[in-house]
């Protein structure tokens, strides 16, 4: 199996992406030997070996499993919680147990919708950095209808403890029930979408992430998953 050098070392758990750019940057990486300047120099994963500091590190040689999530209401975007609740992870089927396997960036405990899991840390990467900005789509359900002036604001960007945010694209809608609003961002601050309607004065009741960049959710049941296609994959 062939992989980008940075891909290979972000798989085997030694450390982060940015990590393990900064180790190349440094000529601190060796395949078979040599120096690797190249963060895309092919490495095969059977034959070849990698070492960092002249530490060699355990290549994974796991298949890649790209997933897309339903995720309930209630359920942790995360791979262990310390307080025994039940996380993204518990809900998958048994075979995916031993595939090493993460949520790509998350979703508040109470908030519904398309989350996906994958392990594979350079798309996790390309998925969640900022500089990617990628769409996501967003259906809320509030206590009351947005005025005018507040829709203005969430369009040029509310102020919120951590920084401004950036403008959102908001529409009215009324043929998805109990939803009567979409709003699409492309930052991931902490609860974003409940804090930016919090500072209107509004109460989110209900939140749905119906859509990343090019991923719709469509008609994949609450609770359920299915697996990318590789033409998916391929656009990130």
């Amino acid at each position: 199996m062939i992989s980008p050098i940075i891909k290979a070392i972000t798989r085997s758990g030694t450390g982060p992406r940015r990590w393990a750019a900064d180790m190349i940057r440094q000529g601190r990486v060796k395949l078979n030997g040599t120096v690797i300047e190249n963060f895309n120099h092919p490495v095969n994963l059977e034959t070849d070996y990698i070492s960092i500091d002249d530490k060699i590190i355990e290549l994974k040689h796991d298949p890649t499993v790209y997933l897309m999530l339903n995720k309930p209401r209630g359920i942790l975007s995360t791979t262990v919680d310390s307080m025994g609740r039940k996380t993204v992870l518990d809900i998958l089927p048994v075979k995916y147990g031993a595939m090493n396997l993460h949520p790509v960036g998350r979703l508040d405990k109470d908030t519904t919708g398309i989350l996906l899991i994958t392990n594979d840390g350079e798309f996790t990467y390309r998925l969640t950095h900022p500089r990617f900005e990628h769409q996501k789509e967003y259906l809320v359900y509030i206590n009351n209808r947005l005025k005018p002036h507040e829709i203005d604001k969430l369009k040029h960007g509310i102020a919120l403890e951590d920084g401004m945010t950036y403008p959102a694209a908001v529409r009215a809608i009324n043929n998805m029930p109990p939803f009567d609003y979409s709003i699409t961002i492309h930052e991931g601050k902490k609860r974003q979408i409940r804090r930016m309607f919090e500072a209107l004065g509004h109460t989110v009741l209900a939140l749905k992430r119906v859509r990343i960049a090019h991923l719709d959710l469509g008609d994949l049941k609450e609770g359920h998953i299915r697996k990318l296609t590789p033409e998916e994959v391929a656009l990130f």
